[in-house]
């Protein structure tokens, strides 16, 4: 199918307030670590059409939507920087990097030089060998790169097929790292670190990952900076090689950076922090010493903390902490898919999140009609009064384009260890923060000789191995069994121990929320179930809310949040019944 100007526009994550004329906009190519301020990519939009320029990188593109045939945006061009024929190597530089510990001989090695006077060079090479960056600084910390050149990792041409990589922050402490000895090991990023750990795949510091691969890195020790920034890099990194990889490293208490403990305690103690680096802890056997860093994190409140989704009567009932797998059911066509999608949506306004969401019941083409109309509040089909315009319809679309990504397979029924893998992929590369499957039934039950508790069992399993190990959260929507009438000839909300297959549902999950729609009063009730750290991300209860036909989205409904229902538990309902 022919693409038209706006779907080329999205996919080239090119923002417009308008569709016709002139306009200047971000550039999705330099923006950031270029300027934020700065609006450097001219866009033309005529009768369906569109070509963009930026005046800061180059990069250029054009749809031409009115013939079968469209351009898309090009690649962008990278540009190499050419070395000064002489360079120059004054002594004063050595001096300068001498008083911070570095010799002359690691700085000629590295081929470092000064240019314009002030200017400290430092190349950076690919895997050929060949310059692709350069990166400059000045002694008082002012810093600036060769324009339009590809974003590289420092050292890469020692390190590309190296099975221990030893992360830093900076040029400095990866010099440190080459003069404790290890040339083939030490990394850094060009642009820094970033004040908090977002997982954006758009930042653009992140790009040297993308064209530098480590694809034999089997050990992945992160040496940042003991700061907050280098705290943050340390989860980014976490987050997108796996725990599975990735060994930390205890920093002496005098010091924040590789530089500090070089100048502080020497080359020998550089080579013990890194010979005794340690593994997350993932699985099997680990001494309760081990785990000291991470509790000593939990003592100085320097973790991860469970986020609300912005609802004022469900927030301290239900909140989201990463790593953790939640479970939702619920009675068919009572909306909880519905209401799991506008959380979701609330999650990503929010806190910025993104999601990997496996939902084959509908197309995605529907899916993505239910959710603008969550989004907006408006409806999407014609006939209603409160309908959605076409320019709303694009903005929400382009807005869930950045938040949603969508697994999909058209022949054939997945299995968990493909969804995984996918989702593995939509976390390293796009940042994602969440996966969804909805429903569990859409997943492939092929479980050879292995009965169906057992299957749900490692099911599960396999699931919260991926949340831990990515520092993820996972959504999984299970039917219940079939439920029996109570007294009054109503289906009762479904326990946890009803979902269907096997009580490890209810075992294993740390949250499980039962979504009931009373038809009578058209009130939706939202029950926690189960909360394994109560008080910590929320506690056994019940919010309501009412579905606002007009606006196709739930609002709080209050009037029902004052009855005792808060505090029923499993045995509660089981005792209703009877």
């Amino acid at each position: 199918m022919k693409k038209n100007m706006y779907d080329i526009l999205s996919e080239s994550q090119i923002k417009l307030k308008s569709y016709e004329g002139n306009e200047k906009t971000k550039c999705p190519e330099c923006q950031p670590p270029h300027n934020k301020n700065d609006n450097p990519l001219s866009v033309t939009c005529d009768n369906g059409n569109a070509v963009w320029n930026c005046h800061h990188c180059g990069w250029t593109g054009s749809t031409n939507t009115g013939s079968t045939n469209f351009v898309t945006a090009r690649e962008k061009v990278y540009v190499a920087p050419k070395l000064p024929e002489k360079t120059e190597t004054p002594s004063s530089m050595y001096s300068w990097f001498a008083e911070r510990g570095i010799s002359k001989e690691t700085v000629q090695k590295k081929g470092i030089y000064i240019e314009d006077k002030y200017w400290i060079a430092f190349p950076y090479k690919d895997e050929e060998g060949k310059v692709v960056n350069i990166k400059y600084r000045t002694q008082s910390k002012k810093f600036k790169q060769s324009p339009n050149a590809k974003r590289s990792l420092y050292n890469y041409d020692l390190v590309k097929d190296s099975e221990t990589i030893i992360f830093v922050e900076g040029e400095m402490d990866c010099l440190v790292l080459i003069e404790a000895g290890f040339d083939n090991n030490v990394v850094t990023l060009p642009d820094g670190a970033p004040k908090e750990a977002k997982f954006n795949e758009k930042d653009a510091r992140f790009t040297a990952l993308e064209n530098c691969p480590l694809d034999n890195a089997k050990k992945v020790i992160l040496f940042v900076d003991n700061d907050s920034a280098g705290r943050a890099l340390n989860k980014e990194l976490l987050h997108r090689f796996g725990k599975e990889l990735c060994w930390y490293v205890d920093y002496p208490s005098d010091a924040k950076d590789a530089n500090e403990v070089l100048l502080k305690h020497g080359v020998s103690k550089i080579k013990e922090i890194v010979e005794n680096a340690k593994p997350y802890p993932i699985d099997g056997l680990f001494s309760a010493h081990q785990y000291y860093g991470s509790v000593l994190d939990l003592y100085n409140g320097n973790y991860t903390k469970p986020i609300s989704i912005g609802y004022e009567n469900l927030d301290e009932n239900y909140k989201i902490l990463r790593g953790t797998f939640h479970t939702w059911t619920g009675i068919p066509n009572h909306g909880k898919s519905s209401f799991l999608d506008q959380c979701l949506i609330k999650i990503s306004e929010k806190h910025n999140w993104r999601f990997a969401v496996f939902s084959p019941e509908h197309s995605v083409q529907m899916h993505l009609r239910r959710l603008v109309q969550l989004k907006l509040g408006k409806a999407f089909d014609e006939g209603f009064a409160n309908r959605m315009t076409k320019e709303e319809l694009q903005g929400a679309l382009e807005w869930i384009n950045e938040h949603f990504y969508f697994l999909e397979t058209k022949d054939t029924t997945p299995d968990i260890d493909y969804l995984i893998d996918k989702a593995k992929g939509a976390v390293l590369k796009y940042g994602c923060d969440g996966l969804v499957i909805d429903p569990y039934n859409e997943v492939s039950a092929l479980r050879g000789n292995m009965r169906e508790d057992e299957h749900i069992r490692d099911f599960i399993s396999k699931l919260k191995r991926f949340a831990r190990v990515h520092d993820a959260c996972v959504w999984i929507v299970a039917h219940p069994t079939k439920l029996q009438k109570d007294q009054n000839g109503s289906y009762p909300p479904p326990s946890s121990y009803e979902i269907s297959g096997s009580s490890h549902w209810s075992n294993m999950s740390d949250a499980i929320i039962t979504v009931h729609r009373d038809f009578d009063t058209d009130v939706t009730r939202v029950i926690t179930r189960k909360i394994r750290e109560q008080g910590l991300y929320g506690r056994i209860g019940e919010a309501t809310f009412k579905y606002n036909k007009t606006k196709k989205n739930f609002e709080i409904y209050k009037e029902l949040d004052v009855v005792d229902i808060p505090h029923w538990t499993d045995e509660d309902y089981e005792n209703i019944r009877g």
